[in-house]
Parts: structure tokens; sequence; C-alpha cells
């Protein structure tokens, strides 16, 4: 059983510019004292940085109460010069979660992602490692994410595909058409990443926004022109809706993604200890029929755009 709302740890990688470690740790500490039990990270998050730093946070419960907390974290993206490239070979897999045990100082991983689908990897050859590493302890459930129906389903064949982590929010709603039933209709757990919009729903993001060179929305279409200007247009009037809801646009964000059956949790990255507790209140926003079309309506104006990719992200 996991909590709705994660934790999530990419903004501890490096890639959206520097932070303050220590306050991450705080803020990792208050999700925990909110009962968030669900942590979600991965091994190229700073290859080690983010789970050592999750481990740091978590180390009394990690050592002492191990069945209490839910770590989830991802494999499968090679450091090359100038960035990284998609490996799910046998191989690197099993270096990974040999890499990921350690920095995160745990025995075994309760929930192993391949992190994006890898066209060079035959996918009987990754599912067979992964079952193996199963069956050895080492890992404890088998997910994947960014992967299509289509992936899941060939995967399927040689693991059973327990989870999904797709990128889900208003402005990337592509999941929806295909993937979201097709995760219902064969009993995977959803997990979704970005519900925030990466912060443009988060209402601190206006058109004088800048963002340093070493995080990547710095070169996202998501947040620069001509797409910002009319996305910000879109995001005040999903504030103002928020308001006579009763609730921040956040939280409004959030309880949109959550609203989909085949949503089990929203994964929610933060640097300081109120913004994921303003998250929690999510949980406590029911949107109806009448609220999800008025939100439907909003975003007719909107400029839709892709999310993160390895590739993109190493330019």
């Amino acid at each position: 059983m996991v909590s709705p709302i994660a934790f999530g740890t990419w903004q501890l990688g490096g890639e959206w510019g520097e932070f303050d470690e220590q306050r991450a740790v705080r803020a990792i500490w208050h999700a925990r004292g909110l009962g968030i039990n669900f942590f979600d990270t991965a091994q190229a998050y700073g290859f080690g940085t983010s789970e050592r730093l999750l481990a740091e946070a978590l180390g009394d419960e990690l050592r002492d109460r191990r069945e209490d907390v839910v770590i989830a974290t991802k494999g499968g993206l090679r450091p090359v010069a100038g960035g990284v490239e998609r490996d799910s070979s046998p191989e690197f897999l099993r270096l990974g979660v040999e890499e990921s045990l350690e920095a995160l100082g745990v025995d075994y991983i309760d929930l192993y992602q391949v992190h994006w689908p890898d066209p060079d990897t035959p996918l009987a050859l990754t599912g067979a490692m992964l079952a193996e590493l199963r069956e050895e302890g080492k890992i404890r459930h088998v997910g994947v994410s960014n992967f299509s129906a289509a992936q899941m389903e060939e995967l399927s064949r040689t693991v059973t595909v327990e989870t999904l982590q797709p990128p889900y929010h208003l402005f990337n709603q592509e999941i929806a058409g295909e993937v979201l039933p097709w995760c219902m209709d064969n009993d995977v757990g959803v997990l979704v990443y970005g519900p925030l919009a990466h912060g443009l729903l988060t209402g601190a993001i206006d058109a004088a926004s800048e963002f340093a060179d070493d995080d990547w929305r710095s070169g996202s279409p998501l947040f620069n022109e001509p797409n910002l200007t009319q996305n910000l247009e879109v995001v005040h009037e999903l504030a103002d809706f928020a308001s006579t809801l009763g609730c921040s646009l956040s939280q409004l964000a959030i309880a949109w993604t959550l609203a989909h059956p085949a949503v089990h949790v929203a994964i929610v990255g933060s640097r300081s200890p109120d913004h994921i507790e303003e998250a929690t209140g999510a949980l406590d926003v029911e949107l109806d029929d009448a609220a999800l079309q008025q939100i439907a309506t909003i975003m007719q104006g909107a400029v839709g755009a892709e999310g993160p990719s390895p590739e993109r992200n190493s330019d």
C-alpha cells in the first residue's frame, strides 16, 4: 500500500539547477511526517546523487523500519560524454541495480523501473534479467517508465509489468488516449510524473522567469515563446477557477491527475517543506463532472508540449 502522493527526487539530481541539500532533506522529512510513504528516484538523477540524498534523509527508517517506506528507483540510462544514452541490456540493468542498492543503502528495492525503452535491446532480454533480479530478492516489483502500451504488452510476455510511470499533466494528456485504458484493462498501476507541468502549474512562473543553463527547462518549448505567454494565460484562468473551489492552483492540478480512474499516484517533487505540504492538500479536493468539464474548457486555449526525454535533456 502506497500513499497517493509520492515524493519525487528528480530535482535533487542536478538537472534543475543548484539547490540547498539540507532544505531538500527537510522536505523529505516533512513528507514522511505528512504520511507519505512512497519515494521515487532514479540512478540517472545525478547517477547516485539523488539516491544518496534520499538515503541520508530516510536513514533511520531504512535501517530500523524498512517495511514502512516504499522506495522506487529506475535504471537503464548510461552516462556518456555530453549526456546519457538508453541501455536496458541485462548486464547494465544488473550493474544499475547493484549501484542503486549501494547508493540507497538497502538490501532490496521495492519497485524497480526501466527508465526509458531501449530500441537496441530486445525486451525479452530486459524482461528476463528483471525476472532474475526479482527471484534473487534484489527487487520486489517490476515497473516501467515512459513506455507505450505496445511496449508494455511485449515486455509482459517475459515478466509481469506491474506499474507504469508516464508524464501526465494538464499540458500533456497524450497517455489518456491509449496508454491509460491499456493500464486499466491489464491491472497495471500508474504513478504519473510532472503533475504540476514541471512548475508551470504552481503559479510561481511568469513571463520574466529565467532558468539556469543547467536547468533542463531552459530549453523546453513549454517554458519558452511562443508557447509560454499563451499558456500563462491558461494558468491564470485555472488559478481563478481553483479559487472558486477553495483550493490552490497546484492542488487543482494534482487533483485533476488523480481524478482519472487509471491513475493511482501523483509524483510531486519539491525542495521545500511548505510545497510538499500544499501538495498533500490536493487529496481533499474533489472534482465532479462539472469541474472537470470546466477545466477541459479552459485547456482548449493551451498549447501542449512534449515532456523531457534523455536525448533532449542532453542537448
